[in-house]
């Protein structure tokens, strides 16, 4: 028997990528996230159309009176009472942002460059506490600050993170304090 000797067949060069399947891939990636994208705007504009019964937001009066307390922080966003889950985005509620919080004896002022301001009559607070989460954000416990008040015929509340969290344990305690004064007056008349 004689050894056969195969001879190795030309070498040929690796594949060229496939240009037109990759393009493919790359054009059909883009449209199933701006679909995505779209279906999540045509949500939240549907939300907000579901929400279209709550009314304008109250604007600050021209003379709120002296800063009881004031901080600079982020506003997270609003939410049916009890339900932090359940945003509230009619009336640019829902949109995050910077916020200036001011405290008068005549209520909440929400200052929030690029957003709508709002102001929440003393009259309509509620409660004051911490929490750890509010729909799109959850923190450590206690590094919320959610303040609750009555708009319309809805209990809302709204949720606050300052700069400097150690400011958080104050705001409850006054706010509460002012509630608890305004519902005594109140139940005196």
């Amino acid at each position: 028997m004689t050894p056969v000797i195969l001879l190795a067949a030309e070498k040929e060069s690796a594949e060229v990528t496939d240009w037109a399947a990759r393009l493919g891939w790359v054009v059909g990636l883009a449209l199933f996230v701006a679909l995505v994208y779209w279906l999540m705007r045509e949500g939240w504009k549907w939300r907000g159309t579901l929400q279209g019964d709550l009314p304008e937001l109250p604007t600050a009066p021209d003379d709120p009176g002296q800063a009881k307390l004031s901080l600079s922080g982020r506003y997270h966003g609003s939410t049916t009472a009890g339900q932090w889950l359940d945003r509230i985005v009619a009336h640019g509620l829902g949109t995050r942002s910077r916020v200036e919080l001011t405290l008068t004896d005549a209520g909440l002022d929400v200052v929030r460059p690029g957003a709508t301001d709002f102001f929440v009559p003393v009259a309509a607070l509620r409660e004051a506490r911490l929490d750890k989460g509010i729909a799109g954000k959850v923190l450590t416990e206690g590094g919320l600050l959610v303040v609750t008040w009555a708009h319309g015929d809805r209990l809302i509340d709204s949720g606050f993170r300052s700069d400097h969290a150690a400011e958080h344990n104050e705001w409850v305690d006054v706010i509460n304090s002012m509630i608890k004064a305004t519902t005594t007056e109140g139940a005196e008349r």
